[in-house]
């Protein structure tokens, strides 16, 4: 059955194969939830969950396939079975294109391990670097609608030396640039890596990011900076929502983030990216990009795990369909819900056909990362309770 396409109306003959394009790592993300404490040295401790998937840039290409859009991701994998494991969740699970990425022999492929202890969670990494740039490996990028590109001042954009020039090629043959960034852990910050923005069409940091590149004291100061130099500027405020200009359209919107009981936010930021350039590409509101692309997040964060988590179709449709049946009798919030989302109903009235919903891959044939009453240790690992099957993305 085909997957529900929300660009439908937008497709043309001659438009662009692909409707996202990225480059980045992926990594086997391991993860242990339902940690009572972090291990002590020389000690061992029981999860009560654990499941397996992509991650890294394979948190953005899940979380935009999931959406609908046509995704087509460029990465080195290694040739063991972690690298086949994600290759294969990717492109047959996922459907993501993998056509520009690479296998290599002899290549680790790299691992993280992530720990939740009640809504904090540690991580330990273990990897490579690449056998081949990013570059190299893409050639003459294919046509896209849109890429999703980290800035960062060693490799920038605007650098024809740059292995992340792919991105001014995609740029050049009619691909919009959406821009993001992390931490900076040398603490400069510095406010060059903002000339980056030339080339953008959207810049989506956080709070704290937008701050400290821009030197501003709040975060609708720093927006108000970002939106000087990008046609779009977008910076995101964890719980407290997010806020926009559109400098093209002459909106700016501020909207509140749904409340949500927060149990992992691995990947929120890479949802929230791909919910709103979907609403970008599809053409919608300022204020709809942005409440479509924080309900995303807000349905990541309640379940565990990066990619696992990135919700379908299937789970915006039953979160709207909840939604506005409860209005009448949920109060002022739900009322208020309500009406913040309501153009949802032109989009999924019904739960549409083909429409994807979250999918638990995982190496171990089960996931059992879900929310779940307190277990206790078994006596032996072949008498662990399996959790819940794999199933693939389900199709309705």
């Amino acid at each position: 059955m085909q997957a529900y396409d929300p660009l439908a109306d937008e497709r043309t003959p001659e438009g662009p194969q692909f409707d996202v394009f990225l480059a980045g790592t992926v990594f086997l993300d391991i993860i242990f939830t339902g940690l009572p404490a972090m291990p002590a040295a020389g000690t061992e401790i029981w999860a009560e969950g654990m499941g397996s998937c992509p991650g890294g840039i394979a948190n953005l290409a899940i979380a935009t396939s999931r959406l609908g859009l046509r995704t087509s991701l460029a990465a080195a994998f290694g040739d063991d079975d972690y690298g086949d494991f994600c290759w294969r969740t990717l492109e047959e699970q996922e459907s993501v294109d993998l056509s520009r990425s690479r296998r290599f022999e002899h290549w680790h492929s790299p691992v993280t391990v992530s720990m939740a202890v009640e809504r904090d969670r540690s991580m330990v990494t273990h990897g490579h670097p690449a056998p081949m740039a990013a570059s190299e490996m893409i050639g003459t990028p294919p046509r896209s609608k849109a890429v999703i590109v980290p800035l960062s001042t060693e490799d920038p954009l605007d650098s024809p030396d740059s292995p992340s020039n792919w991105a001014e090629l995609a740029r050049r043959d009619g691909a919009l640039i959406f821009a993001d960034v992390g931490w900076d852990p040398s603490g400069l910050w510095s406010r060059s890596l903002l000339d980056q923005l030339a080339l953008c069409h959207a810049f989506m940091p956080n709070a704290v990011e937008a701050m400290a590149y821009t030197g501003a004291d709040t975060p609708r100061d720093a927006l108000y900076a970002i939106a000087d130099k990008v046609p779009v500027a977008v910076v995101t405020d964890g719980a407290n929502g997010a806020m926009a200009i559109d400098s093209a359209s002459g909106e700016e919107a501020f909207v509140p983030a749904p409340r949500v009981t927060a149990l992992d936010p691995t990947g929120a930021g890479d949802v929230f990216g791909a919910g709103f350039v979907l609403g970008t590409l599809c053409r919608w509101p300022l204020a709809d990009r942005l409440a479509f692309a924080q309900l995303c997040a807000a349905l990541a964060v309640q379940q565990f795990g990066g990619s696992l988590a990135a919700p379908g179709w299937g789970d915006i449709a039953d979160w709207w369909h909840e939604v506005r049946d409860s209005a009448d009798h949920a109060g002022a919030y739900g009322s208020s819900l309500a009406r913040r989302y309501a153009f949802l109903d032109k989009l999924v009235p019904a739960l549409p056909v083909g429409a994807v919903r979250r999918a638990a891959a995982t190496i171990a044939r089960y996931a059992d990362v879900g929310p779940q009453p307190s277990a206790a240790r078994p006596d032996r690992p072949e008498d662990e309770d399996p959790g819940t099957p794999r199933v693939p993305a389900q199709k309705e």
